[in-house]
């Protein structure tokens, strides 16, 4: 099943759950916010249905890592120089811990082959955009 987001087709969460709502733009965005944005919106979703035993530890801390990405990226707009740099070092230690919550929810077997593979690919995507983010900050 395709979804449109962002005026992109991406793939749902492999036909178990469907991506939350697509992503508002009203002013030209660096895709680095669209795409954290979609992350947060499918992962807040995904979140309701990992197991009930789990879903308050895990689920704060995968949430916690997920808005700390996004929240030091808003940050780093904001500001220049060595503060940006160092607001997006923030993002790319919140962007790990993302990864490692994910392929540890992965390995229990909480998410499906789909909706793990679906995340990797946003996970990815928000890696290499922060990536070259990072590198024209450092030019």
């Amino acid at each position: 099943m395709k979804t449109l987001i962002s005026g992109r087709a991406d793939l749902d969460s492999g036909g178990d759950l469907p991506l939350p709502f697509p992503s508002i733009m009203t002013a030209p965005e660096m895709p680095i916010f669209t795409r954290t944005f979609d992350l947060l919106g499918w992962l807040l979703q995904a979140s309701h249905h990992l197991p009930r035993a789990h879903r308050h530890d895990f689920t704060k801390r995968l949430l916690d890592a997920a808005f700390d990405l996004r929240e030091s990226l808003e940050e780093a707009n904001a500001r220049r120089g060595d503060a940006r740099r160092e607001r997006l070092a923030r993002a790319d230690e919140a962007l790990a811990k993302v990864r490692l919550y994910l392929r540890l929810a992965n390995r229990l077997g909480w998410l499906s082959a789909g909706q793990y593979g679906h995340a990797a690919e946003l996970v990815a995507e928000v890696g290499r955009l922060l990536g070259g983010w990072q590198k024209a900050s450092h030019a």
